[in-house]
């Protein structure tokens, strides 16, 4: 019987309030959540500030049902969709969503950004392999987002559930 991966989402927001709604529409679209991190500033770029303001926070969440690794694709383009729900009248979001899956062996994240270590799925959405599972820890690789390198524990959190069941 296939494993599968459980799928993860990385949420990036510019208040509380805007969390719960997108961790709301997430849930809606794919189940329940059985994680979630610690809210924390999300202050290693000010990549998205032009866009969604300043003050901006980071939660991570896992979903109970596990995922067939090939779905990631479509389920970037659904919170692309979500994303454009939750955003302001002028098109500004009010909440990022990034979606990924924990495997046995690594972290692998959805993006609409193509860089040399990406690879191409369809649709405009790439994925990359973010953090590889090592001596008994997730591993970071030179590309590896800071904020995803100072929280590998959620993710072994994530994976140690993954392999119980």
């Amino acid at each position: 019987m296939e494993r599968g991966a459980k799928l993860i989402c990385g949420l990036i927001a510019n208040s509380k309030e805007m969390l719960e709604k997108g961790i709301t529409g997430l849930k809606e679209n794919f189940g329940d959540i059985d994680r979630r991190s610690k809210i924390i500033p999300f202050d290693f770029t000010d990549y998205y500030e032009k866009e969604m303001g300043k003050g901006l926070i980071r939660e991570w969440v896992s979903f109970l049902k596990p995922i067939k690794e090939d779905n990631i694709k479509d389920i970037k383009l659904k919170t692309i969709e979500l994303e454009k729900h939750f955003a302001s009248k002028n098109g500004r979001r009010s909440v990022n969503i990034d979606p990924g899956y924990v495997s046995l062996s690594k972290l692998v994240l959805a993006s609409t950004k193509n860089y040399a270590h990406r690879i191409y799925l369809g649709d405009g959405i790439f994925a990359e392999v973010t953090l590889i599972y090592k001596k008994g820890a997730f591993q970071p690789l030179e590309w590896t987002y800071p904020d995803y390198r100072q929280n590998t524990r959620f993710f072994e959190e994530v994976r140690e559930e993954l392999k119980s069941k």
